[in-house]
């Protein structure tokens, strides 16, 4: 090695040291206060599962999509169905559940995903409305605006997640295998055609990458993302209701996007955790909490335009050493 490459490393590996440093203070104190803390987190941790399938999607593939949460939805409802009316295990109806979605985004997604800019934007937002409806209107099976109660944690056979600390450790073990596999497909053919269809549809075409074809497939595997982070939630808090699928749940996944940083590997997990705590911090201000908290995004998205994770390049950049000749 180098001396060069020996010491352009250094600042790479001091600021992955603090990031570990500050996830894993972040998770002691998490663990260690308990209570109402644990339960945000684990909030975060979901919308980090959801918001990292749809960044494959909107990141890397460069595609609109307003209507992730019908698949959270179908997840979330799926899981409760199967698991309060029929019995099954919470593990294997997570799974029924994401199979179920990956079946019907295929089929959504084949005639939608010929649609491209607002159009698409549009025909998403659509099946995320029809979704919330159906959810509201099919109160025999989803019972409708009374919510879905007696949902149990997850847990296969004996092994039951009973308390939050537990559920939020086997979720945050859930999130890292969702980013790892995003990694993985990132550097593999199949990333490196959807970041080819992101910058250019028509130069990615002439280069013989079937664009057709890699949207769906992404858009299948963000569903089945959104599918999983929608029974996550179900099984952690016990009830669900139509409103949780809802438009915010589009605001806030959007939100968590920009503001970690869209495209990037771990900038939607520090949106998420970041959005999810923001409020939080910002309790004490009272009347002026949803001020302060929507200038606070306004600020880090003016000053921070690429999102929180391009302050990672930046720190390595500015402590880079020229190399002595």
């Amino acid at each position: 090695m180098t001396l060069r490459s020996t010491i352009s490393a250094k600042p790479q590996v001091w600021a992955t040291a603090l990031a570990i440093a500050v996830a894993v203070a972040l998770l002691a104190y998490v663990f260690g206060r308990g209570g109402y803390v644990v339960t945000v987190m684990g909030f975060a941790v979901i919308y980090g599962v959801f918001v990292t399938g749809l960044n494959l999607f909107m990141g890397y593939a460069g595609q609109a999509s307003f209507g992730q949460n019908a698949f959270a939805a179908l997840g979330g409802y799926g899981t409760a169905v199967l698991c309060a009316d029929y019995g099954l295990e919470p593990i294997v109806a997570l799974v029924l559940s994401a199979t179920l979605s990956a079946v019907i985004a295929l089929i959504v997604g084949y005639p939608t995903l010929r649609l491209r800019g607002h159009y698409l934007a549009m025909a998403t937002f659509a099946l995320g409305l029809i979704t919330y409806e159906l959810s509201i209107e099919q109160s025999g099976l989803t019972r409708g605006f009374m919510g879905f109660s007696g949902i149990p944690p997850l847990g296969l056979g004996r092994f039951q997640l009973l308390s939050e600390r537990a559920q939020l450790a086997v979720f945050i073990l859930i999130m890292l295998l969702g980013v790892w596999v995003a990694r993985r497909l990132r550097g593999s053919r199949f990333g490196r055609a959807l970041l080819a269809i992101g910058e250019s549809e028509p130069a990615a075409n002439a280069l013989g990458i079937q664009v057709f074809r890699y949207k769906l497939v992404a858009f299948v595997i963000a569903a089945v993302y959104a599918s999983v982070a929608g029974s996550m939630f179900a099984h952690f808090v016990g009830y669900i209701s139509p409103e949780v699928f809802g438009l915010s749940m589009v605001t806030l996944s959007f939100t968590m996007l920009y503001v970690g940083g869209i495209g990037t590997l771990w900038g939607p997990i520090a949106g998420a955790v970041l959005v999810s705590f923001l409020p939080q911090l910002l309790r004490g201000f009272r009347d002026m909490q949803d001020i302060i908290y929507c200038l606070a995004l306004i600020v880090i998205l003016i000053f921070v335009p690429k999102g929180l994770a391009s302050l990672w390049s930046l720190a390595v950049r500015r402590s880079d050493v020229p190399a002595e000749r």
